[in-house]
This record gives structure tokens, C-alpha cells and sequence, in this order.
């Protein structure tokens, strides 16, 4: 790693060693050396430094060539050691250092130091693409695992917006991705950023190619890598690969200041048409970009045709490569091959920087030897011009003890997972810790109430007798002969009571701050030593006058109250964008007679409104002026529609990211819902009138989802989502028994207030609580990813459940959307969206119109039939009514049912049956989905 200059390797007084290495640095000569350093850039800055704000200082790989380097010698006077391979960057405040994962463990023992010294602070960070793609990629070859491409992707995007898994000092919400990393082999390539990792195994029998590219963000500027890894390369990827490598190396040496981005594409055409000019066809026809903010600046594309000057400090991604090279291996997946090469460069005044040089691309480096029988052969590339030394390949032998079983390999992969588990764990806890947390304990602040600014506004005193002054909100108390004011707020309590002489007692017991239930407010901090009332109390012959006070005072103050509850809930409101009526763009989308939960406030009367679809969010009016809601698409996090079906009601609903004020309630749930028992006089209008609003409900959905499909919307992921009952089950969330069902997103009770809507995503683990063989409930405890938000129990939750019913019920069928026709026929119903789901079925015999009077005579019956049914229906009674729907409905079976009661129903039906024909009378009816 680093060369040992000074022949001591003992740590002794004043010297630092990493552990597990023989590496000791002299702490005590580092300091007075940096010392030095940083006192001779500030003195000399102008002069000798060229007034630079930042001096960076790069060390090249090893080599055996003697040189002598300032970089190096830079090392050695101020670390003792040589750190090839190592970029410092000195500033005034920091020194970045970016190495490998051992050298920054050398280099953790001279950060304090450094900050004792000259007060600066020691940034190690390690490079993603030589300290974890290149390792894990070798340990899936040493190993001969069988790893998907998507699978690399995965984790190599992990460790780049966690860049604490390979010990970078990087903050991880100043880092992201430019594009989903790219891992490709096997014969199938795409040069392109927007290649994707797709799901194929990772190919790396002989003759393979692997390419690896990684585009990350630091504060939003990019960066891209890409190298090529060979395994058991054949002559010709050696060779393709050493001429890739030397026109590459030529484009970067092209960028100059000055210098034309033509003349640096020619400038790799040229050594490709002098080494191989047969692999000239299969150059990319450009060399790269330039880099930014932006990924790709268009104007500054590195090709044949483009005159643009490069100039000093410009950003460029040197990209090349050859596409679909013919290889002579005769399998399949190895004869076709690419080749890429990509760095990140940055052009300044006396030479080019390659920020990404860490990462080797020597062919020494980057191409594998596992064939056994040539293991002592190396690949050699073609010598050059100047007769260079063919190069040597890497060699890395199969592991002795990849016998592991998988049991043992399962194991050690759950460890790691715990392990890594616990971390991030770890991390989010001490995050949480250092924050302020929520504001439960802290100070109460309320706006200054005053009742009167001056003594000129009071009233002018009548008697020595309690008065409330409506429009001041203040009552005055007689105390020691003059009227005194108290704000209607600072009031706790107020009551009377009567003796047996007829003398009445009204108290008044007041807010003080500092007793329980009476906390420190922002009036109370202002005068720390001031002396409060606590209670006053009086004395009256005068019964009616106390009841009045007392009513009026108790009115006065549940005004007030509710007025500044509701002040300091909409002072607490994120500001949100202003509704953009449809005018005359669209006609907006409306559903009529809805009504709203939560309610608005007020005395009056509850009235319906209207739901509107406005070009960037919902209106819900009704004809009252001040009864109007606005909900904006970019406020919606969840969206459900729920039809009619074992409910009384077809509702919308959404769930918010910010709440807003309904009335005068704060929430993050608005709903809009119709009653489909409203104003139903027989069972067929029930069921008319709930097909008819689910459809009405479905065509809005549909109409809204097609408003979100449009470009503007995209960044919103905006649909209706609709619960699955199949797969609800009842519990507890709050004080009541619900049937709280799942989406696709979401796990929701949108029935019975308050709602439940809990996001699956947000979910850190579920854990199941009481559960056993002989208990018949128990309880699920939701804990969050956000550790600040409180614990969710669902309690009693049935645990009885009959696995076979489940299968013979079709079992998991109900989520197959693409099911035909013919594999459907018992649940032709569910295929039809929301069109009538209870008609009932046309008789196919006259037995079972006969004999099962349970049932309800369908509409669709014939004419005969029809004049018959109502003449038996005249004169029938609301009973009789009641009782044939129930039997109808017993018959049918309802799904929220458990199947103990369908079959504690199915028992009864047959023991009144018992004795008939139970072929004809038990008719088996389909199930109905």
C-alpha cells in the first residue's frame, strides 16, 4: 500500500499506528509540519500560492520507475509515508483526503491532530467503484454466485445514497444518483446511460465481459465512472481493450484549453486507424459530454462535428467504447462483446484532472485469470509503438471453501442483514436524539390577549356587581370598592352554589401559570416575579343575577376558546397553492349531492354540496357562502374509492400530506359520500339506487384518473386506488370494532370515524402480539420508519381462519385481472365493474321458483310470472318485505361474513328443510366475488 521510507515501524511516543498494521505516524512531527505548512500559505499566499483558495495534491499509482515526485515528497515530509494512488485537497477549514478503505484507516489517527494543530477538520472519503463494485464483483466470481444484474444495481444505488456502508464522510442527503447503475454481460450490451440493468444472471464463464457504469450527485453536480472487466479474455478483447485504453487516454490529454472538442474525438480516431484499423467501425460515434448540474450538456458533445473551444474549468465525461466486437469464443452468450471506458474530467489551466482515477483501468487491473490449466499464463497486451512491456493480467483464485452449504450460506446472509439492520437503526436513533423532537413540552405560545389597552375603555361602573363585557370579552369583578377586568381566558372555571339561608356563592377560579393543567404561556415568561390571583369568590341574595353570570361568563369563554383553538391550528397550516378554476379551459368534473366528513361546524342545517375537478385540484361548495373546501392534487398522498357493497354508503376519499381547515376542524382526511338507503321505499329501489351511484362514483373516478394522466401530473402518482375486501379482517384501532381492509397502498378503515390510513411504505415492522393455538384473537403493533410518530395497535383481530375454505373458494383467483371468461363463469361479476352486482339470476327450473321461497322474485321473470308476483305482493307489509330481503340476502351469503356464521346459517336452513326435498330446496349457488 504505502512504501515505508524510515525504517521504523514502532509506535512509540508521540506516534499513532492503525490497527492491525505496522504503519506509525509521528503525530508530534505532523503537526509542526502542518504548522508550517499552512503559516507559509498564508503568508506567501499571493506571492508564491497565486492567492488560491484551496491546494490540491494528487499521487499517481505505484510505479518501478524512480521518479520524483513533488506530490510524493509532499507525503513523506508531512505523513512519513508514500500514499500512491491518493488525492489531498487542503482548505482552510477542511483537508478532504479520498483513498481506499485501508489508507483512510491509517489516516483516522491524525484528525485530532490536525484540529489541535491549525484547527482544520480531516474528511476521508472512499471511492464507491474501487471499494465496493470492484470487491463485490469479485466476490460474486470467486464464489461463482448466481447474482442478477438488477440485483448489482440495487446495491451498488444503496451504497451510493448511503455512503457510510464504505466509510465515505459524506452527508447522504447531499448525495444521489445521476442514473440507476448499469451492470451488463453476457452478450447483451447498450453503451447508453439510459441502459437498464435487466434481470439476467451476471456472465463471467471464459471469454466474458462485464461493464460497470455509475453516475453519482454531490450538492447536484454529476459525476460518471465506467470500466470494463475481462475474464479470461481471448487475444482479441486484450487487444481491443489496450487500443480503447490509449484512445481514451489520448481524448483526455486532447482537452486543453483552447483546444477544439473535434480535435479530441480525432484525437482517438487517429490511434485507433494506426494500432486497429479494423476496429474502427465500432467506435461510439462520440466521446462524451459535458457534466454539470446537468448530466449531458448538449452543447458541449464530444464528436466529430462540434467546433465548441474548451475552456478552463469546464466538466466533461469522457466516454468511449466499441459496440458488438465479434469475439472467437464459440459460446453463445461470449461471442459478442463491447467494450466502455468513462471518466470524469475537469479541465484546468496546466492539465487535466481525472477525478475518477482511483478506480484503475490499467488492463493489469481489470481482467481476470480463473482458467486452471493456464493460471501461470498471462494476458498480455499488444505492444505499442515505443515497444512497451506487454502487461500483466490480474489473477484472484477460486475461494478453497465454497463448499458452504446453503444452510450455513442463509445463515450468514440473515446475520448480515441483522447486522446491517441494527446500524441503520442505530444511525436513525441517534438522528432522532438530536433533534428537538416535537413540541409537546414546550412552551405554550398564544397570541397576547388584552382586554382593554387603556383605563378610558372601560365601561362606566353601574353597581358594585359582576359584569361580562360581551364585545371586550372580559368580566369585571368589584374587588376592595373598583371594578376590575379579567379576560374571559384567563377564567379556568366558574360555578355557584346556594346555602340554606338563600345565599348565593358564585367562583371563579383562574389559569395560574405553573399548576398542573395550566402551563407557562407567552404572557406568563414576560413577568417571572409577578403575583397571580388564584381563585376570587362572592356573595349574592340576588339567585338569578349569579345563574345569569355564571351562563354568560361559561358562553363567553367556549367562544373564545374555540376562536383561538382554531387560530392556532391554522397558524400551524403549510401554505398551499391557490385553486386554478376551469373557466372556460374545461368544463370541470362534477359529482352532485355529496356529503362531507369531516362536518362543517355550525347550528344550521346540514346540506349537501358538489365535488369539482378543477385544472390543479378539488372544490367541494355547498349554497352556503362560507361552507367550501379546496384540495390541492399536489396535497393528496392517497386517493380510494370505495362502492357500495356491504356498506350504507359510496364514498371518496383523501388523505393528505399537509392538513387543512374544514370548517373550523384541522385534518388530513377529507371525505365526500352518498347515502344509498336515503329516501328508499322497497328492496329493488335500494338496489337500484346503489348500482346507479357506484357507476355515477366510477365514471368520476374514471374521469379524474384520466385528468392525472396528463404530462403536468406525472411527478404526482396520482390514482384512485379501491380497497381489496377479500382481503380485510376486523379490529380495533381506536375504541371500536371496524373491518379495516388493504389497498395497493395503503392499509385503510374509511367507515367509522376517526379514519385509519396507515401507508405500507412508511412501515418499519409489524409486530404480532398474543398470539397462540388456544387464543381466538390477538393484537398487531405498527411501528414506523419514523421513530417520532407514535406506536399503532390494532387490537383483537380474529385469529380463527380455515385455510380449506380459502382454497376451495378459489383461493388467491380474485387478484388474477387477466382470468377469462370461461375460467370465470361463478364470478362473471366481477368483470363488470360496477354495473348491478344483486340481480339475481333467471331460473332455470320451475322447481327452484317453487321450491325456494327464500329467495326474491327477480324482475326479469316472465310476463305470467311478473302478473302473479304482484298479486301475492299486494298488501304485503313492511315485515314481510324485510323478511324476504333477509332471506335473500342469507342465500346469497354476505362476504364479511365469517365462514362459522355461513355455516352455522346453512345448519339452520337445513334443519327447517328437514323432512322436503333437499335436492330441490338447497339449491348450491354459486359464489358471487
Amino acid at each position: 500500500m504505502a512504501d515505508h521510507r524510515n525504517g521504523s515501524a514502532q509506535a512509540a511516543n508521540g506516534k499513532a499506528s492503525a490497527v492491525g498494521t505496522a504503519y506509525s505516524i509521528d503525530l508530534n512531527a505532523f503537526q509542526t509540519r502542518l504548522k508550517t505548512f499552512y503559516k507559509h500559505w498564508d503568508e506567501q499566499k499571493t506571492d508564491l500560492w497565486g492567492s488560491s483558495d484551496a491546494i490540491a495534491v494528487a499521487c499517481p499509482p505505484p510505479s518501478e520507475d524512480l521518479r520524483y515526485l513533488k506530490s510524493t515528497a509532499l507525503n513523506l515530509w508531512l505523513l512519513g509515508f508514500e500514499f500512491p494512488e491518493t488525492i489531498m485537497v487542503f482548505t482552510k477549514k477542511q483537508i478532504h483526503i479520498l483513498g481506499s478503505q485501508k489508507k483512510a484507516s491509517i489516516l483516522e489517527s491524525v484528525k485530532k491532530p490536525a484540529r489541535e494543530a491549525v484547527d482544520v477538520e480531516i474528511v476521508l472519503h472512499v471511492n464507491v467503484m474501487k471499494n465496493f463494485v470492484v470487491p463485490k464483483l469479485e466476490n460474486v466470481i470467486d464464489e461463482e454466485k448466481k447474482v442478477s444484474h438488477s440485483t448489482l444495481m440495487e446495491d451498488t444505488e444503496k451504497v451510493i445514497l448511503e455512503p457510510s456502508k464504505v466509510n465515505c464522510k459524506l452527508k447522504a442527503e447531499n448525495v444521489d444518483i445521476c442514473y440507476p447503475p448499469i451492470f451488463q454481460s453476457g452478450g447483451e450490451f447498450d453503451l447508453r446511460p439510459s441502459a437498464v440493468s435487466n434481470d439476467e444472471l451476471l456472465h463471467y464463464d471464459s471469454a466474458s465481459v462485464i461493464l460497470c457504469a455509475v453516475g453519482a450527485r454531490y450538492k447536484s453536480y454529476c459525476s460518471n465512472i465506467a470500466r470494463t472487466f475481462l475474464i479470461d479474455a481471448d487475444p482479441l478483447q486484450s487487444r481491443a481493450y489496450g487500443v480503447l485504453l490509449k484512445a481514451h487516454e489520448a481524448v483526455i490529454g486532447s482537452l486543453k484549453p483552447g483546444n477544439r472538442l473535434s480535435a479530441a474525438y480525432q484525437a482517438a480516431v487517429s490511434v485507433i486507424e494506426n494500432d486497429a484499423p479494423d476496429l474502427i467501425s465500432y467506435l461510439t460515434k462520440s466521446a462524451g459530454t459535458g457534466l454539470g448540474i446537468e448530466f449531458r450538456e448538449s452543447g458541449l458533445n464530444i464528436n466529430a462535428k462540434n467546433e465548441q473551444v474548451v475552456k478552463e474549468g469546464m466538466v466533461f465525461n469522457v466516454s468511449l467504447g466499441f459496440q458488438n466486437l465479434q469475439s472467437e469464443s464459440i459460446k453463445s452468450k461470449s461471442k459478442q462483446f463491447s467494450l466502455l471506458l468513462a471518466d470524469t474530467v475537469i479541465i484546468n489551466k496546466d492539465k487535466t484532472e481525472v477525478v475518477t482515477s482511483m478506480s484503475s483501468k490499467a488492463l493489469k487491473d481489470i481482467a481476470y485469470s480463473f482458467n486452471e490449466d493456464e493460471e501461470e499464463e498471462n494476458l498480455s497486451a499488444k505492444a505499442d509503438s515505443n515497444g512497451a512491456e506487454p502487461l500483466m493480467s490480474k489473477t484472484t483464485l477460486r475461494s478453497d471453501n465454497h463448499e458452504v452449504s446453503k444452510e450455513e450460506l442463509r445463515r450468514q446472509h440473515q446475520a448480515e442483514l441483522a447486522r446491517q439492520k441494527n446500524e441503520e437503526t442505530a444511525r436513525r436513533l441517534a438522528g432522532v436524539g438530536n433533534e428537538t423532537g416535537d413540541n409537546r413540552s414546550s412552551v405554550r405560545t398564544s397570541a397576547e390577549l388584552v382586554a382593554y389597552k387603556n383605563i378610558n375603555d372601560l365601561p362606566p361602573p353601574r353597581e358594585m356587581m359582576i359584569q361580562v363585557d360581551q364585545k371586550h370579552e372580559a368580566v369585571l369583578l368589584p374587588i376592595n370598592g373598583s371594578m376590575v377586568p379579567f379576560h374571559v381566558a384567563f377564567i379556568r372555571t366558574v360555578s355557584s352554589q346556594q346555602d340554606t339561608n338563600r345565599n348565593c356563592y358564585i367562583r371563579i377560579i383562574f389559569n395560574v401559570p405553573g399548576t398542573p393543567f395550566s402551563p407557562h404561556d407567552a404572557n406568563s415568561m414576560k413577568f417571572p416575579g409577578s403575583i397571580y390571583l388564584k381563585e376570587a369568590s362572592f356573595r349574592s341574595k340576588d339567585s338569578r343575577h349569579i345563574s345569569e353570570v355564571v351562563q354568560s361568563i361559561k358562553t363567553l369563554r367556549r367562544q373564545v376558546v374555540a376562536r383561538e383553538s382554531e387560530r392556532a391550528e391554522r397558524a400551524t397550516l403549510v401554505t398551499q397553492e391557490k385553486l386554478q378554476l376551469a373557466n372556460n379551459r374545461f368544463k370541470p368534473i362534477r359529482l352532485s349531492d355529496l356529503w362531507i366528513r369531516p362536518a362543517f361546524g355550525g347550528r344550521g342545517r346540514k346540506i349537501p354540496g358538489t365535488l369539482e375537478a378543477h385544472v390543479n385540484g378539488f372544490r367541494y361548495s355547498t349554497t352556503r357562502q362560507d361552507e367550501r373546501v379546496d384540495i390541492m392534487f399536489g396535497n393528496i398522498k392517497h386517493a380510494f374509492f370505495q362502492p357500495a357493497e356491504n356498506e350504507m354508503i359510496t364514498l371518496l376519499h383523501f388523505h393528505l400530506h399537509n392538513h387543512i381547515m374544514v370548517g373550523n376542524k384541522k385534518t388530513k382526511d377529507g371525505q365526500f359520500y352518498v347515502e344509498v338507503m336515503d329516501m328508499v321505499q322497497n328492496v329493488g329501489g335500494e338496489r337500484d339506487r346503489k348500482n346507479k351511484i357506484n357507476v355515477e362514483f366510477q365514471t368520476f373516478v374514471n374521469r379524474v384518473n384520466d385528468l392525472w394522466g396528463q404530462p403536468q401530473f406525472n411527478g404526482l402518482d396520482l390514482e384512485f386506488d379501491q380497497p381489496l375486501r377479500e382481503l380485510g379482517f376486523p379490529g380495533v384501532p381506536h375504541k371500536s370494532s371496524v373491518f379495516i381492509v388493504p389497498t395497493s397502498a395503503c392499509l385503510v378503515e374509511l367507515i367509522e370515524t376517526p379514519f385509519l390510513v396507515v401507508t405500507l411504505s412508511e412501515i418499519e415492522i409489524v409486530n404480532l402480539e398474543r398470539v397462540g393455538l388456544g387464543q381466538k384473537n390477538f393484537d398487531m403493533t405498527v411501528v414506523f420508519k419514523d421513530f417520532k410518530r407514535d406506536v399503532l395497535r390494532i387490537d383483537s383481530i380474529p385469529s380463527t381462519y380455515d385455510p380449506q375454505s380459502f382454497i376451495e373458494g378459489g383461493g388467491w383467483e380474485f387478484l388474477n385481472l387477466e382470468a377469462t371468461d370461461s375460467e370465470s363463469e361463478n364470478s362473471e361479476e366481477s368483470d363488470k365493474g360496477y354495473e348491478p352486482s344483486d340481480v339475481e339470476p333467471e331460473s332455470d327450473s320451475e322447481d327452484d321458483a317453487s321450491d325456494s321461497e327464500s329467495l326474491v322474485e327477480s324482475e326479469d321473470d316472465d310476463e305470467e310470472d311478473s302478473e302473479e308476483d304482484s298479486e301475492e305482493e299486494k298488501g304485503k307489509t313492511w315485515e314481510e318485505l324485510e323478511r324476504e330481503a333477509s332471506n335473500a340476502d342469507r342465500e346469497k351469503g354476505n362476504e364479511s361474513d365469517s365462514e362459522e356464521d355461513r355455516k352455522r346459517r346453512k345448519a339452520k336452513s337445513f334443519g327447517k328443510s328437514r323432512g322436503a326435498n333437499l335436492s330441490s330446496s338447497i339449491t348450491k349457488r354459486p359464489k358471487l366475488r
